[in-house]
């Protein structure tokens, strides 16, 4: 059973940082593809980012580029969601994801996903 625990999450003021971990228990899939959702109080869950766990290849939503960097550790099966210049529409439930295939579509085809950290950014 895939496992995926994030950590990190907590409240900051706007202009801040925060730095996301998820840590997965993937050994036996070899992932193609760690992602970062969110989801805000009455909004869909959106893509944020992901990272190929190969070569590294990164995608970013425009609402995040420039702000948030995106990392692995393939050693420590870690994925990393730097994020800085917060603002408080930034404030979401975020979710590490996971995916065994390819896909053109960044967001598309998430098969594992954690239980969510909590992120909050006061004006």
């Amino acid at each position: 059973q895939v496992q995926l625990v994030e950590s990190g999450g907590g409240l900051v003021q706007a202009g801040g940082s925060l730095r996301l971990s998820c840590v997965a228990s993937i050994r036996a899939l070899s992932p193609a593809n760690m992602g970062w959702f969110r989801q805000a109080p009455g909004q869909e869950r959106e893509f944020v980012t992901a990272i190929s766990w190969g070569g590294g290849t990164t995608q970013y939503s425009d609402s995040v580029k420039g702000r948030f960097t995106i990392s692995r550790d393939n050693a420590k099966n870690t994925v990393y969601l730097q994020m800085n210049s917060l603002r408080p529409e930034d404030t979401a439930v975020y979710y590490c994801a996971a995916r065994t295939r390819y896909y053109n579509d960044w967001s598309y085809g998430y098969d594992y996903w954690g239980q969510g950290t909590q992120v909050t950014v006061s004006s």
